[in-house]
């Protein structure tokens, strides 16, 4: 297809958009021109949300969005608008709480019909190209909207102005403030025990999500009350999803979520910030239980995010990678006929892996019922006494398998990767690389997370217009857009900042998440209720559409809250620094949903770990030295799992005030033992510390009695 015949979407910069450029369609990006557009002609618009890797979109594009007679329609009769929620998830977040006041519906594509002002009346999600599914033809559904808005235009706006008011309530939390007590995380918790499939684990039904969070919180409260019934929750439902579909046998990593309840066939697109926190959650699981198994998950995820999700030139992390490599395409590339893999494998080893992953001639998949999502249904064990063969030869077969299944798919096409950097997500798996590189010992994962986070601040921070949400984008020839900051992306990065400071004792990282939290607070803080919001108030760009109604946001969706994250990002300051002010604006946060956060049980499981770190004192200790004592110590106090706790290893000559945050400053120079120079640990908590000790088991005692008070 020629330039002439392109959209204005090939002016666009994300992958999502420039996705759509061939089509038909007269699309416009969101913007001043396309609302002045339709309030001149005064036409409704039409809005399409979605994202690169999401297939229903794809599907919606293929079926309407490329047929003439429906651009006919559109362009004839509306302003089309197309958005990437990814790119923008302050206006997707905002028509989602829209479209669900409609229709009671929610998800990707987002369809939403507005006002030329931007004021939405009417929307929903997939439209079919033909009667199905119970819901009307996309055609009709345009033809019926433009009718409507012509011929009843007063009821429209009257509707429009009903939703405009459902918005602004979604998330006002009047009357909803309380006092924050260990009570708030007993409902959160009592709410995962309730939804918890001992059948299957995980949380609810089909369709089934990781809910990441809610694991970690489970984790935590396991390891203060040793309550056996936490266990039996985050234990199963951790192991049946890495031995489920949901999770890539071959390359490692995890998928979106699971379409039924067993974990076995997903929805295929992977996600960077769904994988950086079940990364997390692996972590904790063995640092809880000391199982091998999720220490070899983890691995599996760094290994998949190395390779797929990762700039190994110059650092940072990917966005997403596609479910599908066509139009046509139901997940071909991750799943196997039996003659697929009968064709790379000799006898041997396709009897071991078709037993290993359920390969059959009639598979799971309905577009092609010989297609198999491969999922563990035998156990080596199994399979050796079944086949009659040594455990270590079908283990030995089994590894061989692997490896050739996965060359050969790498010979497939491949789904697209979309290389868009954005901040956030960018934070949270920095994040989780650093925590796997401290429990693990993995240095090269902790190195490359460290990189990450310094091209962010070198290239997507500056000190008077804060961050960016985009470092880079996915397409090269994409010119650049400067998206402002979101609070997501502040929180995210000064959490991960102060994670840097744990892992490296590098002061520089420390002085960023004060920096960075200082500007989150001046440019998001609602001094007079307390909390945050999710985007800036002001700004060069007029507010356009729903935009300047604002949002608290408390609950995860599916990453971590924005303002439950920012309260943990201001109560680490507050360890390190005794300033008043930090824990003041997070119990200001805290306490703002306090009423009614239990009620938004697996949900709230960020908030409730914030409510963790307010509740419980912090616990800090500091190896002191430069030999094997202090990397002694240092394993021990990696060994525990708390949210409360953190560890630093400072080499000997840099204990000195100016090279520690002002609360550690104050105390741990002072200590005779490091004026004498030996290999110490040193437990400090509510801004005192303990006597130092020279012994690492007499840290763990001393630590392990620190975090249950």
């Amino acid at each position: 297809m020629t330039t002439q015949t392109l959209n204005s979407l090939s002016k666009a910069s994300s992958a999502y958009l420039r996705s759509a450029m061939h089509q038909p369609i007269q699309w416009n990006e969101w913007g001043e021109e396309a609302f002045a557009t339709a309030q001149r002609e005064n036409k409704p618009i039409l809005l399409d949300i979605g994202a690169v890797w999401c297939h229903w979109c794809h599907v919606m594009d293929r079926e309407s969005y490329d047929d003439p007679e429906v651009a006919r329609i559109v362009n004839e009769l509306f302003v089309a608008v197309k958005v990437d929620r990814d790119e923008r998830p302050d206006i997707d977040s905002r028509y989602q709480v829209a479209v669900s006041a409609i229709s009671g519906q929610g998800g990707w594509p987002l369809t939403a019909f507005l006002t030329p002002d931007g004021k939405p009346f009417y929307g929903g999600t997939y439209f079919p190209p033909h009667e199905n599914y119970g819901r009307p033809s996309f055609k009709r559904v345009l033809q019926s909207i433009a009718d409507a808005y012509r011929q009843k235009n007063a009821e429209v706006v009257d509707q429009a102005q009903m939703v405009e008011v459902a918005i602004s309530r979604a998330e006002s939390f009047a009357g909803a403030s309380g006092n924050l007590s260990p009570k708030v995380v007993d409902a959160i918790v009592e709410s995962a025990l309730k939804m918890f499939d001992p059948q299957n684990g995980g949380f609810g039904s089909a369709p089934k999500f990781p809910h990441p969070a809610v694991l970690d919180l489970l984790m935590d409260q396991y390891t203060r009350s040793g309550n056996e019934k936490l266990r039996d929750v985050f234990v199963p439902t951790l192991e049946k999803m890495a031995r489920g579909g949901v999770y890539d046998q071959l390359a490692g990593g995890f998928h979106r979520y699971s379409v039924d309840e067993h974990w076995i066939v997903p929805h295929f697109e992977k996600m960077c910030y769904d994988n950086s926190e079940l990364l997390k959650n692996y972590v904790h699981a063995y640092q809880v239980t000391g199982s091998e198994f999720f220490t070899s998950v983890a691995r599996d995820i760094i290994r998949w995010m190395d390779e797929w999700l990762s700039d190994r030139e110059r650092g940072g992390f990917y966005a997403s990678q596609d479910a599908d490599y066509s139009m046509d395409d139901d997940g071909d590339y991750f799943t196997w006929t039996r003659a697929e893999m009968q064709a790379v494998l000799t006898e041997e080893e396709a009897a071991v892996a078709g037993l290993h992953y359920d390969v059959n001639e009639v598979g799971e998949m309905h577009h092609n019922p010989e297609k198999n999502v491969l999922y563990i249904r035998a156990s080596v064990e199994e399979i050796s006494t079944r086949l009659k063969l040594s455990v270590d030869v079908v283990r030995a077969l089994l590894e061989s398998a692997r490896t050739k299944m996965y060359a050969a798919r790498l010979k497939r096409p491949t789904p697209y990767v979309d290389k868009t950097i954005y901040v956030g997500w960018n934070s949270l798996c920095v994040s989780a690389y650093l925590e796997a590189g401290k429990v693990l010992g993995l240095d090269r994962a902790k190195h490359f997370a460290l990189r990450s986070l310094d091209r962010v601040l070198a290239e997507a921070w500056q000190a008077e217009e804060g961050l960016q949400h985009v470092l880079a984008y996915s397409d090269p020839a994409a010119e650049k857009r400067m998206v402002p900051g979101l609070l997501d992306d502040y929180a995210f990065t000064a959490v991960a900042c102060l994670d840097a400071y744990e892992a490296t004792a590098d002061l520089s990282y420390f002085n960023f998440a004060q920096r960075i939290t200082d500007k989150m607070v001046e440019r998001f803080f609602d001094p007079v209720s307390g909390g945050f919001f999710d985007s800036a108030a002001g700004g060069s760009e007029k507010v356009l559409g729903v935009l300047g109604t604002r949002r608290k946001p408390f609950q995860d969706s599916p990453t971590p809250a924005g303002n439950s994250v920012a309260a943990i990002a201001l109560l680490r300051l507050y360890a390190f620094t005794n300033q008043q002010g930090y824990r003041e604006k997070a119990e200001q946060t805290l306490e703002l949903p306090a009423a009614l956060a239990g009620k938004f049980g697996i949900f709230a499981a960020t908030y409730a770990i914030a409510a963790v770190h307010s509740l419980m004192p912090h616990a800090q200790v500091v190896a002191i030295g430069e030999d094997d004592l202090a990397d002694q110590f240092c394993g021990v106090a990696s060994s525990f799992f708390a949210f409360n706790k953190t560890v630093l290893k400072l080499a000997t000559n840099k204990v000195v005030p100016q090279n520690l945050p002002p609360a550690l400053a104050e105390t741990i120079p002072q200590l005779p033992a490091i004026k004498e120079g030996k290999s110490v640990a040193v437990v400090c908590s509510g801004f005192s510390c303990q006597p130092p000790v020279t012994d690492p088991e007499q840290l763990r005692r001393t630590l392990g009695i620190a975090l249950k008070n």
